[in-house]
C-alpha cells in the first residue's frame, strides 16, 4: 500500500497512525507483515495508552515478534529518518515472483495455508471412514414361563409367547418341565441383541400383552450370559 507515515516519535505521527489503524489490525493487508515490522522499528519507543489503536496494534506485534523470535532489523525494510513508507505493489507476475522469492510477508501466526486446511479435513474424513462401527453386543437368555394352572394349554402358552416380535430378538429351543400337582412350566432359550432388547421390557411383554398374558402367571430368568 502507498501509505506514508511521517514523524512517529512526534504527536501529529502518532495521531495519523492512530486513525488509521481504528478500522484496521495491521499496516496492509490482513496479516502481519514486513511494513507492521517497518514501522514498529520506526516508533523511538512505545506509544503512550493514549493512542489506543497504535497501542493495541504495537502490543500485538511485540507478542508476534517474540513468539516467532523475528527482529524488526535486518527484516529487508529501509526506514530512513523518521518516515515509513509502504510501497504500492506493482500488479504484474514478475513483481508477484520477486515478492514470493523474498519472503515479505512474515507469517508470525503460524496459520494453516489452504492446503494444510484440505489436507487437515482429508485425513479426518479418511479416519472417520476407516473407524469400524462398534458391533452391538449380544446375550443368551434362558426363560421360565410358568401358566395359570395345570388346565392350561402349554402349546397355546408357548405360541403365544412366541408371538412376541421384536427387532434383534431371536427365539430359540424350549421345552417342557415339570412343576408338581401336574404344572407344567415352559423353559425357552432366545438370543437378544443388547441395544435393541430389553429382556425387563420383553417379560413385562409376557406378563401384560395380549393374548400372552392369558397364559402366563409369571416369567423369570433362569440364566442370562453375553455371547
Amino acid at each position: 500500500m502507498g501509505v506514508v507515515f511521517y514523524n512517529l516519535s512526534a504527536e501529529a505521527g502518532l495521531k495519523k497512525l492512530d486513525e488509521y489503524l481504528l478500522s484496521r489490525s495491521y499496516i496492509s493487508g490482513y496479516q502481519a507483515s514486513k511494513d507492521d515490522l517497518a514501522v514498529h522499528a520506526a516508533l523511538a519507543k512505545p506509544p503512550s495508552s493514549n493512542y489506543v489503536n497504535v497501542s493495541r496494534w504495537y502490543n500485538h506485534i511485540e507478542a508476534l515478534l517474540r513468539i516467532s523470535g523475528v527482529s524488526a532489523k535486518g527484516c529487508g525494510v529501509t526506514v530512513e529518518g523518521s518516515s515509513v513508507a509502504t510501497p504500492p505493489v506493482a500488479d504484474t507476475k514478475a513483481s508477484a515472483a520477486e515478492d514470493d522469492d523474498d519472503d515479505d510477508d512474515v507469517d508470525l501466526f503460524g496459520e494453516e495455508t489452504e492446503e494444510e486446511k484440505k489436507a487437515a479435513e482429508e485425513r479426518a474424513a479418511a479416519v472417520k471412514a476407516s473407524g469400524k462401527k462398534k458391533e452391538s453386543g449380544k446375550s443368551s437368555v434362558l426363560l421360565d414361563v410358568k401358566p395359570w394352572d395345570d388346565e392350561t394349554d402349554m402349546t397355546k402358552l408357548e405360541e403365544a409367547v412366541r408371538s412376541i416380535k421384536k427387532e434383534g430378538l431371536l427365539w430359540g429351543a424350549s421345552k417342557l418341565v415339570p412343576v408338581g400337582y401336574g404344572i407344567k412350566k415352559l423353559q425357552i432359550m432366545l438370543t437378544i441383541v443388547d441395544d435393541l432388547v430389553s429382556v425387563d421390557d420383553l417379560i413385562e411383554d409376557c406378563l401384560t400383552a395380549e393374548p400372552v398374558n392369558e397364559y402366563v402367571q409369571s416369567c423369570d430368568i433362569v440364566a442370562f450370559n453375553k455371547i
